[in-house]
């Protein structure tokens, strides 16, 4: 049988230590890998000094140019059998010229998390009043994301409140979405014996991106509405602060005085995690899965989250820790799990439950790759009962192609 080529197109290259995306990113391109396909990584953005060397992996690295005919040397040249969009605007950007020279490679969005549920409850959260899907469907970005998921043949979702947003509010097939959270190892009890002890344990964390605005916002959150109770509850423990890209503003946080410090990039993340006692993660806007509270239940550390936070990730499980809303509800619920070992000690295995029986890898990699199989054998068919994504993929082709082709002429005689 012939092996299989899968083009990734990125808006970033690939950081598993900076981002939750990276490492989604990083499960997608091994569930792959273990298909035997043969992979080639795109994108239009500047490589940084956080990005993976993809060659390392035998993945090709392809620099790719916006509103450039090259990419349509490129990609008729490689005719993949499945081209993966991270997001839904190099859908945008690639997804009609995809279609125009390989009609037969099957478009896959691995939206990540849905971005326009994101920014309209940042928006919401800034003006001070309650989310509604009134005002979700008002905005230009989230017509632009749902149109990206009806022109792909599979959209990736990775969280359950999500799945639900697409088919009761915006009334999308399921026939072109799929649950696909993150690709995650069981903890087994071997490895659970192995990890640090309560006793072992010291301090809070928060671990997150800071080109990320809703981590930027939670630990402003934690700073000036949490930090000084947990203090009065616990007068010895450190608040630390890692992450990627720290921009001035929360490094100015920084007092090692009240405990709250600034560690900065951490270059091993998990090692950051397992040595904690707790996460803390007051996210008050945001959306799909949380890596940072991911991570804390692979690392056996319980976390305290709000609403926004644990939203879509858990089930039916109990969470492992505490989901509170209220802030001083939040720090009071932070000082007794970082207090109680018994506590502490069953919020760690509701953790191990939920990666267990949700984030099981081997499961759910295999149904995704039997439904993928089930749609490039009757490509023809999918597209058809799809109406109103092939609508939207004609007047796309046809208005942003021409666009498109008028900015090159336009880049070419300046």
């Amino acid at each position: 049988m012939q092996r299989q080529t899968l083009l990734i197109i990125g808006a970033v290259w690939v950081e598993p230590q900076s981002s939750a995306a990276g490492k989604r990113m990083l499960q997608l391109i091994a569930a792959f890998r273990k298909k035997n396909f043969e992979i080639v990584f795109a994108t239009t953005a500047q490589k940084t000094t956080n990005a993976l060397d993809l060659t390392s992996l035998q993945i090709k690295e392809v620099s790719i140019a916006l509103n450039a005919s090259s990419f349509d040397d490129f990609v008729k040249e490689l005719q993949p059998n499945i081209v993966l969009f991270d997001r839904f605007m190099t859908e945008e950007q690639f997804g009609w010229r995809v279609a125009e020279h390989c009609p037969n490679s099957v478009k896959v969005l691995d939206t990540e998390d849905l971005h326009c549920l994101r920014k309209t409850r940042e928006i919401c959260y800034k003006k001070n009043i309650n989310f509604s899907t009134e005002i979700l469907l008002k905005q230009d970005i989230t017509k632009r994301e749902i149109a990206a998921i009806l022109r792909c043949d599979l959209s990736l979702i990775i969280s359950t409140f999500e799945m639900e947003l697409l088919e009761s509010v915006f009334k999308i097939d399921k026939k072109i979405l799929w649950y696909l959270p993150f690709l995650l190892d069981e903890i087994g009890k071997h490895q659970q014996k192995k990890l640090k002890t309560f006793k072992e344990r010291a301090h809070f964390v928060f671990i997150g991106n800071f080109f990320h605005k809703p981590n930027v916002d939670a630990v402003l959150t934690l700073k000036n509405n949490i930090w000084n109770e947990i203090r009065a509850y616990l007068p010895e423990a450190e608040m630390h602060i890692y992450g990627a890209y720290i921009n001035q503003q929360i490094q100015e946080l920084h007092n090692k005085k009240e405990g709250f410090i600034i560690k900065g990039f951490a270059e091993n993340a998990n090692k950051v995690v397992e040595n904690a006692k707790v996460v803390l993660a007051p996210l008050n806007f945001g959306a799909g899965i949380k890596g940072k509270l991911t991570e804390a239940m692979l690392c056996g550390t319980p976390s305290v989250t709000t609403s926004v936070g644990a939203e879509g990730m858990c089930g039916n499980f109990p969470w492992n820790g505490f989901v509170e809303d209220n802030y001083a509800d939040f720090a009071l619920m932070a000082s007794e799990l970082y207090k109680s070992k018994n506590l502490w000690k069953g919020s760690q295995l509701n953790g191990f439950d939920i990666i267990n029986h949700i984030y099981n890898k081997e499961k759910n990699a295999n149904l995704f790759f039997n439904y993928l199989e089930e749609i490039q054998q009757s490509l023809e068919k999918h597209r058809t009962r799809n109406f109103i994504g092939s609508l939207l993929q004609h007047q796309t082709l046809q208005a942003t192609k021409y666009m498109s082709k008028w900015i090159e002429v336009k880049n070419r005689l300046q």
